[in-house]
């Protein structure tokens, strides 16, 4: 027990903590999610975080302090969003034969999360910047934060929310094409990395490569429709 009391007080001085922690919060929540029979309600990611959360909690961490480390994981999130090409690329001849409605879904889905959020929170008299900051919750983190940072809104408070929008479509997204009956694998990969980012597509990565594939590239359209679209309709409706 001294020992390992120890080892937490040297990692608690260094960058170490957060990357070490973060590691084994997440070895432990697939190692769960694998026994469970790959739950959707054990996403890893959800279980995870409230790993964390706990940790830091009942250590009285600073969340600077944890992110020091952690960092270097978040460093690997613009190599891992640009190798998404990788697979995609092995499903060219798919992509093409489906550009049409796959742009169609695009829009509508872009046009959906944006619009239901913010007009949902507006009926239960959010302010202003609770409005904007929730505008862009299904675009993945660092796009999100700018946008809500350009159109006035909060960008810690838009991080929160792209990351419990990315955990909630990753947990139910699948349960709900299921209900559907949506079986073809590239349908749903892009449905839930339209709604879901990048943990969406963690997710559809998990039922196949091309749902994996198709949901990465349904991530990286929707970062750059919302971005352009979200500042006009914005202007229009006089939240600008």
């Amino acid at each position: 027990m001294t020992r390992l009391t120890d080892i937490w007080v040297y990692l608690a001085t260094t960058p170490l903590l957060g990357l070490t922690i973060t590691l084994l919060a997440y070895i432990a929540g697939d190692w769960i999610y694998r026994r469970a029979g790959m739950q959707p309600l054990l996403n890893p990611v959800l279980l995870a975080v409230l790993a964390l959360m706990a940790v830091l909690l009942a250590t009285g961490t600073p969340y600077t302090t944890y992110f020091e480390g952690a960092q270097f994981v978040h460093f690997l999130l613009g190599p891992a969003t640009v190798a998404l090409a990788v697979p995609l690329y092995f499903n060219l001849a798919k992509l093409r034969r489906l550009w049409l409605p796959l742009l169609g879904g695009l829009v509508a889905g872009s046009l959906t999360a944006a619009v239901s959020a913010v007009g949902i929170a507006w009926l239960f008299g959010a302010s202003k910047q609770t409005l904007l900051s929730l505008a862009p919750k299904s675009v993945t983190a660092p796009v999100a934060m700018g946008i809500a940072e350009k159109l006035g809104g909060l960008p810690s408070l838009t991080a929160i929310l792209v990351i419990s929008t990315g955990i909630l479509g990753a947990v139910l997204g699948p349960v709900v094409l299921d209900l559907l009956r949506v079986r073809d694998q590239a349908t749903r990969g892009f449905a839930l990395g339209v709604t879901s980012h990048g943990i969406g597509t963690a997710r559809a990565f998990q039922e196949s490569e091309q749902a994996g594939a198709f949901s990465g590239l349904a991530m990286g359209l929707n970062a750059l429709v919302t971005a352009l679209l979200l500042p006009l309709l914005a202007h229009l409706i006089s939240f600008g």
